[in-house]
């Protein structure tokens, strides 16, 4: 049985890299039959050349060898450090929201308003406030994952029956504990979309914080690549972006699952 599940998996997991395969290979043939011009889009032997550079190279080589685990730090400690507050603040204020009609009211025209106001609208201000740094980049990506954490966890509180808060008072179990034993269990599988939401739209966040002229961070790399028209240094920053959200986004599965039961289920 188990030898049968484990060649049903190995197709599924082969598809998740169908659709990265195919446009590797649209990249390959683009770039190596010319139709599109190499300063436009350079071939991926070329890409890879300088990702391992910046990566494994010797500092002090060029401007980008063996950069990478610097800018990871800066990034990642300013994503964390920026989803950290988004998940503080967005889970109560939307469990409150969500289950408390006169919390509701007093937030959503304000919450919903400000959420519509484009993230880059916030970078002058977020400027003035804080200056260049870290702070800017904080505040950027702590507003952009609040609103989806906030959303879908009071979308999560609202729906769970009152039903079992009452059959949990029944037994026993007083608001607080109730709170933590059955209404969040119940939310969790919107939660989990909030916080999964929010953490991948930190890192676009991290970048439009990091385009505002701070020395390291991957963000700052596309930047410096930007200027200088190194459009392979520009794919390299995408590419390790893109990997290590997805990376962060199946830790934050992994921990949830470990965490909490009723996340479980969830990929």
């Amino acid at each position: 049985m188990t030898g049968r599940l484990s060649a049903t998996a190995k197709p599924h997991r082969a598809l998740n890299w169908l659709l990265p395969g195919i446009l590797f290979l649209i990249w390959l043939v683009a770039s190596e039959t010319g139709l599109v011009p190499f300063y436009l889009l350079p071939p991926p032997r070329d890409v890879v050349a300088m990702a391992v550079n910046y990566i494994f190279g010797i500092a002090g080589q060029d401007a980008y060898a063996g950069r990478f685990f610097r800018d990871f730090t800066a990034s990642g400690t300013r994503v964390l450090l920026g989803f950290g507050l988004a998940v503080i603040t967005g889970i109560p204020l939307g469990v409150l929201s969500g289950r408390l009609s006169l919390v509701n009211k007093l937030l959503s025209t304000t919450i919903n308003a400000l959420r519509s106001v484009p993230g880059i609208s916030w970078l002058p201000l977020a400027m003035i406030w804080f200056g260049i740094g870290v702070k800017t980049t904080v505040f950027l990506v702590a507003m952009a994952a609040f609103f989806p954490v906030y959303i879908n966890t009071e979308a999560g509180a609202r729906q769970v029956s009152s039903t079992l808060l009452q059959a949990g008072a029944m037994m026993g179990v007083g608001r607080l504990r109730g709170t933590f034993a059955i209404l969040l269990p119940a939310a969790m599988p919107n939660i989990i979309t909030g916080l999964r939401l929010g953490l991948g739209i930190s890192w676009a966040y991290l970048v439009l914080g990091e385009l505002t002229g701070v020395p390291d961070g991957l963000g700052a790399l596309i930047m410096d690549a930007r200027m200088l028209g190194r459009i392979d240094i520009i794919l390299v920053g995408i590419i390790l972006i893109s990997l290590i959200g997805r990376l962060f986004d199946l830790g934050l599965c992994r921990l949830l699952r470990l965490s909490f039961k009723s996340s479980r289920r969830m990929s």
